[in-house]
């Protein structure tokens, strides 16, 4: 495969080879705690390690279709156990493709570089990598699957409202890391339910880091051609201008929370989006229509009420106007709501709110997958296409 003799890659390996056991013994990560976080004072060294073909391979029993999860346009992705610890795994392994080999190496290098730093509760956490016979990630794998997986299946029992109010807290607050927590500023660039994991005990978190960004800290947004992403959660700014900042992804996790509170898809059959349905209830104050219907009566008043005007600051049309991470917590967390805080005069929306076929078949979108088990993923470039 050419893309296997990278430079890049070359470098990037010997250096881990090198360096990764003695160094990570001998240093200890200062770090300090701000507003519930772990924040980084200095540079942390990765914890990722280089595995062999053959552990993920025995791991995978040799890449078995019984042990197939996941597929995309880029990658697979295989369930597996590692030998020697037992552990559970979830092995992304890049397809070939031809003239396509270079643009996967590229976004091979850069996700282990988005991603091969961050340590936080609610983001999935990189456990190693393979380049020998092909490039591979590998992750903890996530028993629950994901948020949609589980949200959307009308054949499992609803989600309760307490563990949609603690997957709404925990994916803020992973967000809230990748934007300010890390030592460099991540845009995600598509939060959405299928790209939520989530823990035995329902922690929530963050994964697919396949759109994700690096933001200078002296830059004030990135201008990115084509418009990638999923359709629904895409902010007004992005898709017209191709604007991305940190208020792309408070966007998309305001659709989310909408998802969460209604049960509903980001996009229904009429092609109408989420948010511009959910506008028009908040706005009337009829909150509790809002509800997804299969959990009846059982839910707290005061939350849904701080879920639901979070989620309306989050979906706003003007980026300014959109509240940063830590104030949207600050909502969801606070006793009282403070509305005065948040009044803006009459904002102009974006007169796209509903997507037709044409958008569809038009709009490039990317074609990575979510890490969850039998049933639960989805493939970004087929479903996006089918709504």
């Amino acid at each position: 495969m050419k893309y296997i003799r990278s430079n890049s890659l070359k470098r990037l390996f010997s250096f881990k080879r090198r360096s990764f056991d003695s160094d990570s013994e001998n240093s200890t990560p200062h770090s300090k705690c701000v507003e519930g976080f772990q924040e980084a004072e200095q540079f942390q060294r990765p914890k990722w390690k280089c595995f062999s073909f053959e552990e993920i391979h025995d791991a995978t029993n040799g890449f078995s279709s019984d042990n197939l999860v996941g597929r995309g346009g880029f990658a697979e992705v295989y369930k597996g156990i590692l030998s020697k610890s037992g552990e559970e795994i979830a092995v992304k392994r890049i397809t070939r493709g031809g003239r396509e080999d270079e643009r996967r190496e590229k976004e091979f290098l850069m996700e282990i570089g988005t991603i091969g730093h961050v340590s936080h509760p609610n983001v999935l956490s990189l456990l190693g990598c393979c380049i020998d016979n092909g490039l591979y990630l590998v992750f903890i794998f996530s028993s629950r699957g994901s948020v949609a997986s589980l949200l959307h299946d009308l054949n499992q029992a609803p989600l309760e409202w307490e563990t949609r109010y603690k997957i709404a807290i925990g994916t803020a607050k992973g967000l809230h890391y990748l934007h300010k927590g890390c030592q460099r500023r991540i845009i995600h660039r598509d939060i959405k339910s299928s790209n939520v994991l989530l823990t035995q005990d329902f922690e929530p978190q963050i994964s697919d880091f396949g759109l994700a960004k690096w933001l200078p800290s002296q830059w004030s947004h990135h201008s990115i051609a084509p418009i990638e992403g999923t359709f629904g959660h895409l902010a007004p700014e992005y898709y017209t201008h191709g604007i991305v900042d940190e208020k792309t992804d408070v966007f998309a996790f305001g659709v989310f929370l909408l998802e969460l509170i209604s049960g509903k898809k980001p996009v229904d059959a009429s092609h109408q989006s989420l948010h511009s349905w959910a506008k028009t209830i908040i706005k009337d104050g009829e909150i509790e229509k809002l509800m997804d219907p299969r959990i009846g009566e059982n839910f707290d008043i005061q939350q849904l009420h701080r879920i639901a005007f979070a989620a309306s600051l989050c979906i706003r049309s003007s980026s300014p106007c959109r509240p940063s991470m830590i104030e949207v917590l600050e909502v969801l967390q606070g006793e009282d709501i403070e509305k005065e805080k948040w009044k803006m005069e009459e904002e102009e929306e974006v007169k796209e709110e509903f997507w037709g076929y044409e958008d569809l078949e038009d709009c490039e979108c990317d074609s990575s997958i979510s890490l969850s088990p039998p049933g639960s993923f989805s493939n970004r470039s087929s479903s996006n296409r089918s709504r």
